[in-house]
């Protein structure tokens, strides 16, 4: 059979249209190939290779260019229409045409304008064969507008209100792309608060005051024409207004304030777009762009979903701050409905957004050139899809197929032309014109009929030359029409080429896929149709494989010595290689120390930069090959030191004394290398079972040389050793010779035997077979017995080969058996094996459990017992019973199909169990079923049970809303899990000072349908915290907490307020002037603090330049000093103070150095008469000072401190305002700062460094304590003292304003 390829070839009937594709396929295979020699006398119709975009945009200062480029044969010739008449670019003096191209030139730079071109353009290239046409091409100048003149009056706003700044830039072609800047042309920062929109417009979710500024500039860039536009600049002032001033900013007018609304925190609201919905049509293709911008504060957070499906993963992308959503490469897939979610603090709003994807036609098949010869039939096929489904219409040479010339060889069927009978007159250019609302498509096809005989286009008698082993290719490019069938010959005697040995591919290649040295010699080609044949010789040479037969090995040389690798290469006779050296995949240095001599390469005096990889590359005209060598430069090595490594392997390896069980094995230990051998590790391969695995096989000391081993039957042994010294293991020896003992019957029986069941009819019987080195001789195989137990039947027995299972079937259900597996091979049996018992199959259980009743414990726990089910009906093996349990509840919300069941399985046979985790006041439903090792049986009837009341669980949820002076609202959600019939709440609340001190505790009574409460008559700017919980008739459910304060009383508080709070300003929380008063073994840090009360402080400490962590002391209560203990005297340390919580922060480190430590003198300063002598005139003179006063004051007389006392106020004698809870105002005898001691902190959480909540005497020694002048404390102190509450002015003692605050409970 000769090897050929041709077309196959069939006549297409009107009536046969499903064989339009099939044909079209096969004919359209026929390509005119690009040959110069070819195509000087072929006649092809007119093709369009190049022409400018449909949608043509110009840049008004150029000359337009409109370009039309075709190929054909004879040369097209080239027209064009403009809006639809001729255009004669003749009578135009603008206009010229390229030569020899349709392209056309128009000029106007010279003169004329780019807007009296404007139009709709179309080429026709036409030869005698036909007339292809362009796409209609629009052209239209750019433009680039100027802003219209608007006068912008500036705004002004309050702090939190929302802003949509316009750019409405001018309507350009193409479209401007905008961005904002100021002044300095420097992009204006972008937010999630501040953003710009896909229609250019700045929008802010909320403003902040350094949003003020004078310059907001919207630009417009026109890069079709490389120039920008700038909108004039709009001047934004944000005024801050604080709940202070609320009353004054409510008497401003609309015209003074942007908007209406107010700075206080508010849910989201979308500025663009508007409503709850809107739709979105997109084309198939295009970038999907959706946006969602919302105003609200805090700043809302945008999320998106698509309702009806995912988010593709690979395609979308979120822009400016998650506020865009785009997909790319959008398709029909991607319509549905998509929903942005924005969300604060406050609240979350949504809006959907509908998205229609439609689609301009795209192909599905375009239509392709055909070449027919007379009399063939094909056909022309355009496919298009589109949204909606576009209109397919033909034309013929550029006019519409209904009116053009008709062919009879044709027959139009919708998208498909068919072809019958062609002739030559048949040639033309079809056009398929695919179009919607969205779009065309415009593709040209030619019909070229030809009669060509075949002609041969690969050169004759050229040579391929091909290494050996390798794939071989014979070119035969041709061409003919009809399309030509190839066949191939090889020599002269004309012997066709087999399919089983070639592969002949479609255009016109041989290919030998291994080709030998007979594979060389003449090939033939042969190209035939029905108008002629031509044939082509061509010629194979198969040559040698290069190969490198000595290669390069790896050395290692002292530094200064020389080197020499080899590297002989063998070739074919025919080919001359070149061989080249590389070091390190690179050149080699251009040193006179490295030489090539023919095979060899010659380093000499080797240097440390020599040592790498060097490469022999051999190369020829056909292949190439390499080989490597490492080498390695080290110093050299005056005197050679001994040798210590593990020992070298023995050899020399002897069996003797060979018996059935039993052989000798010696051996000639290896050098030590100077550690002397401890022991002879022996191994052995079973090269028949385990070939290639090396097992342990016994130890000896090092001082022995032969072995006597033991042997098992029916293996093929080889032994190996290795030596060990203290520096570790040799290398294996040799192996030895093979030795195969005789067989045996085997020695053991299979482990692990086991007798289940898998179904209810049978026993499967298992076991661990033994391995070859366990079989002891040929053919094991093993004697599978069985029988019932409690029957009177003979044992079973089969014999199987070397398997692991074994299915007896037809067996009662659950039925136990005795079983034994007993190994045998070629030689006998093994001993008698043990007995095991298994059981056959297991059936699910019959029987219910019966007898079922439930006990409730409590709310939340019941007790469940039944009757045992008997033995027989459970059917294999008992492994417990297991209780289904659900709620009435979920029934009546969800399908009952759908109910939740909980399980619970008790193990073994037990008749009850407990049922923890029930709901309180609840109906339960029960039933019990028993399972075995198949399954469960069949469910006890329903019992059902109900649980009491329980408590209940804490309210869903506690707000405090609408303070004002004297009340707070309380709004709750009621318990999520009531637990039974909610009678009453129970609120308790209570005052907090500042010092966190908690005062009287008031208990009321709330009916349990409320979930809105107000209290009255409460101290105004004053803290409560509320502990709120419900009640059922089983008692009190858990408590929810929650803190609130009432609003200040801007009358009372106008006159010590000071002025920065009243402005709003708020104060960075921050910790300064740290200082430290060190002395021997502890010291004494103090710091200010500005900031938010109720402050937890630290103290970190170390010792300074070390790399240990921090040590940290906590700080008592809100106190501004600490003192650090146990400190190492003469050392230097780092410290620094911290505040916990979420607005953490921490003070700079200082460092501190303790003092030196002081040697002690052993001597008893009380035993010292000078000391004796001082303490009693001391107590003589306090004794006359005590007199001197008591006289005095017994004589109505005023002393010194009594004056300063009337001259100012002291605070510690001021009485507490009983009105409203608060304290006297008092001042520091120094300074007279004005202190805030009875004030809660201002609503906008801001606090002056001069509150203070604490006193340093409480912490001090009395009076004793002292200070530096920046207020540190230096004496030690110690912890507080108890503290008696202050009643008015009759206390004891002068109450101090932190005894007065403690009083306050």
């Amino acid at each position: 059979m000769q090897l050929k390829i041709m077309p196959k070839k069939k006549r297409l009937s009107a009536g046969r249209v499903p064989l339009i594709l099939f044909l079209c396929q096969m004919i359209s295979a026929l390509d005119v190939p690009l040959d110069s020699k070819l195509l000087e006398d072929l006649v092809q119709p007119p093709t369009i290779i190049q022409q400018s975009p449909k949608d043509y945009i110009i840049d008004p200062r150029e000359n337009i260019v409109i370009q039309c480029e075709a190929k054909g044969k004879p040369p097209p010739s080239f027209s064009w229409t403009r809006n639809g008449t001729h255009f004669d670019i003749d009578k135009d003096p603008l206009v010229t045409m390229k030569t020899g191209s349709g392209t056309l030139v128009i000029n106007i730079m010279s003169e004329g304008k780019a807007e009296t071109y404007e139009g709709v353009y179309q080429c026709t290239a036409r030869n005698e064969r036909g007339a292809a046409i362009s796409n209609n091409i629009v052209v239209r100048p750019s433009r680039s507008p100027l802003w219209t003149k608007e006068k912008l009056e500036p705004i002004t706003l309050r702090s939190g209100q929302s802003l949509v700044l316009p750019c409405r830039p001018p309507i350009g072609l193409p479209p401007a792309i905008i961005f904002w800047m100021d002044n300095s042309f420097q992009r204006l920062p972008q937010s999630e608060r501040v953003s710009q929109g896909l229609n250019g417009d700045l929008y802010f979710s909320n403003v902040l005051p350094e949003d003020s500024r004078e310059d907001y500039i919207c630009y417009a860039r026109f890069n079709h024409t490389q120039t920008i536009q700038q909108k004039q600049p709009i001047s934004v002032k944000v005024i801050l207004v604080d709940e202070l001033n609320d009353t004054i900013a409510a008497n401003l007018s609309d015209t003074e304030v942007y908007g209406a609304k107010s700075n206080r925190e508010r849910p989201p609201t979308f500025l663009t777009p508007e409503g709850n919905a809107s739709n979105k049509e997109e084309l198939r293709g295009n970038v999907l762009s959706l946006e969602c911008i919302a105003e609200g504060l805090p700043t809302p957070i945008i999320y998106w979903i698509k309702e009806d499906g995912t988010l593709p993963i690979n395609r979308t992308f979120y822009r400016n701050f998650q506020k865009t959503l785009q997909i790319i490469q959008v398709s029909e897939a991607d319509s549905g409905k998509y929903q942005c979610i924005a969300k604060n603090a406050l609240g979350v709003i949504h809006h959907t957004i509908s998205v229609t994807v439609k689609a301009a036609p795209y192909w599905i098949m375009a239509p392709q050139n055909l070449v027919l010869s007379p009399g063939e039939d094909g056909a022309l096929i355009c496919r298009a899809n589109g949204n909606p489904k576009p209109r397919i219409s033909w034309l013929s040479n550029g006019v519409p197929i209904e009116i053009a010339p008709d062919d009879p060889s044709r027959k139009i069927s919708g998208d498909t032309i068919i072809f019958s009978s062609v002739q030559e007159r048949s040639s033309a250019v079809y056009q398929c014109n695919a179009s919607n609302e969205y779009g065309y498509l415009l593709g040209n096809a030619f019909v070229n009929v030809l009669a060509e005989p075949p002609r041969i286009l690969t050169s004759a008698n050229t040579l391929y030359q091909v290494i050996a082993n390798r794939p071989a290719l014979l070119d035969c490019a041709f061409f003919g029409s009809p399309l030509p069938t190839i066949e191939w010959f090889k020599g002269t005697k004309g012997s066709a080429l087999r399919e089983d040995t070639y592969v002949l591919h479609e255009n016109g290649t041989l290919e030998i896929p291994v080709a030998q040295k007979d594979s060389t010699g003449t090939y033939t080609c042969v190209a035939r149709n029905k108008l002629g044949m031509a044939k082509n010789e061509v010629h194979l040479e198969i040559k040698d494989p290069t190969r490198i037969i000595k290669q390069p090995e790896y050395a290692v040389v002292q530094r200064g010595s020389t080197v020499s690798f080899e590297c002989k290469v063998k070739h074919d006779h025919t080919l001359i290689p070149t061989v080249i050296w590389l070091k390190d995949n690179g050149e080699l240095p251009s040193d006179g120390r490295f030489t090539i001599d023919k095979d060899h390469l010659v380093v000499a005096d080797v240097s440390d930069n020599d040592g790498g990889t060097y490469t022999c590359v051999a190369n020829t005209t056909l292949d190439n090959v390499s080989a490597s060598a490492v080498l390695s430069v080290v110093a050299p090595t005056p005197t050679p030191a001994p040798i210590y490594d593990v020992p070298n392997p023995p050899f020399d390896l002897e069996l003797t004394d060979q018996l059935d069980k039993s052989v000798q094995l010696s051996w000639t230990p290896g050098d030590d290398n100077n550690s002397p051998i401890t022991k002879f590790i022996i191994e052995y391969e079973d090269a028949m079972h385990e070939a290639g695995l090396w097992r342990h096989q016994t130890e000896v000391p090092g001082t022995q040389t032969t072995a006597q081993l033991k042997l098992s039957p029916y293996v093929n042994y080889s032994f190996r050793v290795m030596a060990e010294n203290s520096l570790g293991r040799s290398l294996p020896s040799e192996a030895s010779e093979q030795y195969l003992t005789k067989a045996a019957e085997p020695d053991k029986n299979p482990m692990t035997v086991e007798g289940l069941g898998s179904e209810p009819d049978n026993l499967v019987i298992t076991w661990q077979p033994l391995n070859g080195f366990e079989s002891n001789g040929p053919g094991l195989q093993y004697k599978v017995s069985w029988r019932q137990k409690d029957g009177d039947d003979e044992w079973t027995s089969v014999v199987v080969a070397n398997v692991s299972k074994y299915i007896v079937s037809g067996t009662p259900t659950f039925v136990p058996y005795l079983i034994k597996v007993q190994a045998l091979n070629d030689v006998g049996f093994a001993p008698e094996p043990a007995v095991v018992m298994g059981h056959s199959g297991e059936d699910l259980p019959m029987v219910a459990p019966g007898n079922v009743h439930v006990t409730v414990v409590n709310s939340t726990l019941a007790e469940v017992h039944w009757d045992p089910v008997p033995l027989k009906s459970v059917r294999g093996h008992l492994q417990g019973y297991r209780i289904y349990y659900w709620t009435d509840q979920n029934s009546s919300k969800r399908n009952r199909r759908h109910i939740e069941k909980k399980i619970l399985t008790f193990q073994g046979s037990k008749t009850h169990g407990m049922l923890p985790g029930l709901e309180p006041f609840s109906h339960y439903t029960l039933n019990i079923r028993v399972i075995n090792g198949k399954g469960e049986g069949p469910a006890s009837p329903d019992r059902v049970f109900h649980t009491p009341e329980g408590v209940p669980s804490a309210p869903s949820s506690l707000k405090i809303v609408n303070p004002t002076l004297d009340s707070l609202t309380l709004e709750w959600d009621p318990p999520s899990h009531p637990n039974g019939i909610l009678t009453e709440y129970t609120l308790k609340y209570q005052p907090i000072n500042s010092t966190h001190e908690l005062g009287p505790l008031v208990d009321l009574k709330i009916p349990a349908n409320k979930t809105r409460w107000t209290l009255k008559n409460l101290n105004f700017s004053t803290r409560y915290k509320f502990y709120f919980y419900a009640q059922t008739s089983a008692g009190s459910g858990s408590q929810i907490t929650e803190e609130a304060v009432t609003t200040v009383d801007e009358g009372k508080m106008a006159g010590y307020l000071p002025p920065d709070v009243g402005a709003g300003k708020a104060v960075n929380p921050r910790i300064s002037k740290l200082t430290v008063a060190a002395a021997e073994t502890y010291a004494n840090i103090s710091w200010e603090y500005e900031g938010p009360e109720h402050v937890n402080f630290y103290v970190e400490y170390g010792v300074a330049g070390s790399k240990e962590e921090w040590r940290k002391e906590i700080v008592n209560g809100s106190r501004s000093f600490f003192g650090l203990k146990g400190l190492m005297p003469g050392t230097a340390y780092k410290v620094r103070v911290g505040a916990e919580g979420d607005s953490g922060f921490v003070s700079s480190e200082d460092v501190f150095e303790t003092g030196p430590a002081m040697a002690s003198r052993q001597v008893d300063i009380a035993t010292q008469g000078w000391f004796i002598g001082l303490m009693c005139a001391v107590a003589l003179l306090i004794l006359i000072l005590l007199i001197v006063c008591f006289i005095r004051r017994n004589k109505g007389g005023k002393y010194p401190v009594k004056e300063k006392e009337d001259a100012h106020a002291d605070p510690e004698i001021q009485p507490m305002k009983e009105d409203d809870g608060t304290f006297g105002e008092y001042s520091d005898a120094e300074d007279h700062k004005p202190l805030k001691k009875g004030s809660r902190t201002p609503s906008d959480r801001t606090v002056k460094k001069e509150d203070s909540d604490d006193s340093l005497v409480d912490y001090g020694e009395g009076v004793n304590g002292q200070f530096n002048e920046d207020g540190s404390f230096i004496g030690q102190y110690s912890g507080k003292k108890e503290k008696e509450p202050a009643e008015g002015n009759e206390s004891s003692e002068a109450p101090s304003p932190v005894n007065a605050m403690n009083s306050f409970v």
